[in-house]
Order: structure tokens, then C-alpha cells, then sequence
């Protein structure tokens, strides 16, 4: 089993994203702790009141909200009894057990899992500290659920990496096939609290691959003036669709000063993911004598790192973003050093440089191998096996290239000596 605890400041978003899941058929509220009455005799105002007049005792708590999730083998086919009992024991063994809870099994996914709702706030008005919920109470809770119940046992980082929350269900937002404020909501609620980003351009880069923009209007409209922020739905063309939503109109009130506030935290979170991503696009360069900007963003999508291209009316490159799915951070080329920002890369990524004249602004555009040492050392207690090999293979390329090489130095072809010629 693997559990996943996610905080939040609204319990109203996380409930309406599962009952939106139960009204689309793919979920159901199997259970609920603590309620006064049973769950098929709840309506929607009922379940949620319940949260609500708990955290009225204590109004102080910004992070009061919980979500769960409980996630089993895709072998494991529990009834939905035994469901229960395991997140009811799970509940108890974190300290959960008194507090009202509610139940999703979710059935949208390749492999069995359940959702829990519930909030910090006692019955005294006092708070359960969350501060590291997970490693000091979740971890051995789950080790000990998996000998009681007979569970498949977790295997670590990377299965729980696949079973991560995943709120968008379905890929880009189509104009018309639903209603778009649950769309936007959807896809906001997965992007605005997991990727880290510092800029509206940089957010936006995340939001388009789902048809989605924050859009603050032109500089002399109202809604800029006011400091506003609107949410739309983009075509197939990426031009938007549709009647703009307020920001403020949504449940989580993702505006302008939430997502300013955004900014100013991931500038300092995604610091330490620069490395992993210069890494990348220097390997991808370094791979290919020549490679045009596209050829570059193919490379690194098989590294899980998406490459928008910003260009003018004249189509011409002015901007450029990557947004690294795996580290779920995103930079502009700038924010990494001159040597990612857009006219670099289009300079590294020069296509009819032959000769002498290509060496040379080969030589000077890539990085030098003291470049990548520096970067492997900085990096060396995250680098995987398969990085690790990538850069000793590109650093061994570069040093057994002839083309690198002066004239001087390269080997000189004896001239032969013709049969029957004079020494003299």
C-alpha cells in the first residue's frame, strides 16, 4: 500500500473534486467517520456542514484540510468492506480517528484506490499538527496495515511516484464537451499546487498543454487596472474560447495576489531542480553535431521536460520555457543562465556552421567539460545511474573527437614513394 497525504487551506475544493468524481460515475462515499447518521443517508450540505462548523472552533488554522490516498496493487481486488476497515484503522493509527472523515473508492485509475477527506480541527478547537503527518505517523501506520490486512507491501520512491494525486482526469480541456468552470477547476487544482513556478509566463506554459490561460488582459484594460485575473479555454489553435471565468468565482479563489504569493515560494523551492534540467539540455546538445530547436525539444521530452516556444507574429523565437514534469518545476531559459535563454540556444542549436567556423562556435556555445564536472559534482547525491552514464559518455565523446582537435596536432599522411625516384 501506498499513502499519499496532501494539505490544503479549502476543504470545499477537495470535497467537490470527489463528489464531482461521484456525480461523473467514477467514484463513490463508501464510508464516513464520525458523522451522525449513515453515509447513503447524507445528501451534499450535510457532508460538508459537518467540516465546516469543526473548523469554526478555530478560525486561526490556515492549513486545516486533509486529503488522503490510500493506494493498493493493481493485483489487489478488496471488498469494499475490507476497504473500510483498512481506512479506518489508518485513520486511528495516525490520530485521525475522532475526527470527521469521509471515504472515496475511486474507480478512474489502473489500479484500486481510496480517497479520505477530513480536517485538523478537535472538538476542543485545538489543532493535530501536520508537520511531517506522513513520516512520523503515516509511515508506520501503512507498514503496520500491510502484516494486519495482507497487503502487497510498498516498494518504495518510485511506485509511489505512480500513485501521486492525480485530479485531471482526462488530458485537454475541450470547449463544449463539459461545463467549463468544472474544467478550469479541474485542471487548477492539479497544476496551481504541484508545479512550482515563478512567473504568470511560466504558469501559463503548464496550463496551455491542458487548454487552459490565466489571462490578465491587456496593460490599459480594466481588468489589468484592477489587478483582476481571468481563467479561459483555449482552442486546438491555442486562441480563446468561450466566456472568461473571474478567478475569484472559483471555489480555491486562485487570484492574482494567490498566485503572486505562488511565485515568491517556488522562486526559492525549485532551486534545487535547476541542476537536473541544464544537465539535460546539455546532454541533448551535446549528442548531435547539428540539431534544430524542435530536434532539441524532442530530446528532452523522453527526459519528461516540455519546451515552449515563445515567437513573434513574424514567427520569429523570442522566448523559451521548460517545464520539467518530473521535478514539476518550470523555468524560463533566462532564469537558468545566458546559455538557456532563447538566443542561445538558437546559436547552439546553428545548423549550416561547417568547417573551422562551425568548430570554433561549437567550442565556444557548448558547455566545456569542466562545466559538466561542476555540474556532476554539485549533483552527485541525486544523479541516477543512467544520468551518471550519459555524462561520462558525453564527456569521453568530446575528448576522443578529432573535429575538436588543432591542425597541429592531428596525424599527417606520409606521402608515398613512387617506384624507380631518385633520391637526389
Amino acid at each position: 500500500m501506498v499513502t499519499i497525504i496532501k494539505t490544503s487551506h479549502s476543504i470545499r475544493s477537495i470535497f467537490n473534486y470527489n463528489e464531482n468524481k461521484v456525480k461523473a460515475g467514477v467514484a463513490e462515499c463508501i464510508a464516513a467517520g464520525n458523522y451522525p447518521v449513515n453515509v447513503d443517508k447524507m445528501n451534499d450540505t450535510l457532508k460538508l456542514s459537518r467540516f465546516i462548523k469543526r473548523m469554526e472552533l478555530n478560525e486561526n488554522a490556515k492549513r486545516n484540510s486533509v486529503h488522503i490516498s490510500l493506494n493498493f496493487d493493481p493485483s489487489e481486488n478488496h471488498s469494499k468492506e475490507k476497504l473500510i476497515a483498512i481506512a479506518d484503522t489508518y485513520m486511528e493509527k495516525i490520530g485521525f480517528g475522532k475526527q470527521p472523515y469521509l471515504v472515496y473508492q475511486h474507480h478512474d485509475a489502473g489500479h484500486p484506490h481510496l480517497h479520505v477527506v477530513t480536517i485538523n480541527i478537535e472538538r476542543d478547537g485545538k489543532r493535530i499538527d501536520l508537520h511531517h503527518l506522513g513520516l512520523r505517523k503515516s509511515e508506520p501506520a501503512r507498514k503496520e496495515i500491510e502484516e494486519l490486512f495482507g497487503l502487497v507491501k510498498a516498494e518504495g520512491r518510485k511506485k509511489k511516484e505512480e500513485f501521486a494525486l492525480q485530479p485531471i482526469p482526462v488530458g485537454k480541456v475541450q470547449y463544449g464537451r463539459i461545463e467549463s468552470k468544472k474544467a478550469i477547476s479541474n485542471v487548477l487544482n492539479a497544476v496551481l499546487n504541484q508545479y512550482k513556478y515563478a512567473s504568470l509566463p511560466e504558469l501559463n506554459a503548464v496550463l496551455k498543454q491542458y487548454n487552459v490561460m490565466a489571462d490578465r488582459g491587456s496593460e490599459n484594460s480594466k481588468i489589468f487596472l484592477a489587478k483582476g485575473l481571468v481563467y479561459r479555454i483555449l482552442d486546438e489553435q491555442g486562441k480563446p474560447i468561450g466566456v472568461p471565468i473571474k478567478a475569484s468565482d472559483f471555489f480555491s479563489k486562485p487570484t492574482l495576489k494567490f498566485i503572486e504569493e505562488k511565485f515568491k515560494r517556488n522562486e526559492i523551492r525549485r532551486i534545487p531542480d535547476k541542476i537536473r534540467l541544464k544537465n539535460a539540455i546539455d546532454i541533448a546538445l551535446l549528442k548531435e553535431r547539428t540539431m534544430s530547436t524542435n530536434q532539441l525539444a524532442k530530446c528532452l521530452e523522453k527526459e519528461g521536460i516540455h519546451t515552449v516556444f515563445r515567437k513573434s507574429t513574424e514567427g520569429l523565437l523570442y522566448g523559451i520555457t521548460y517545464v520539467d514534469h518530473k521535478t514539476k518545476s518550470v523555468f524560463n531559459g533566462s532564469s537558468l543562465g545566458k546559455e538557456y535563454s532563447a538566443k542561445a540556444i538558437q546559436e547552439r542549436c546553428a545548423l549550416k556552421v561547417t568547417g573551422e567556423e562551425k568548430s570554433k562556435k561549437m567550442s565556444k556555445k557548448m558547455p566545456s567539460k569542466e562545466l559538466l564536472i561542476n555540474n556532476m559534482q554539485q549533483q552527485k547525491d541525486t544523479l541516477t545511474i543512467p544520468d551518471l552514464v550519459k555524462l561520462l559518455d558525453q564527456l569521453i565523446q568530446v575528448e576522443n573527437s578529432s573535429d575538436y582537435l588543432p591542425n597541429q596536432l592531428k596525424n599527417k599522411r606520409r606521402k608515398k614513394k613512387r617506384l624507380g625516384s631518385s633520391n637526389n
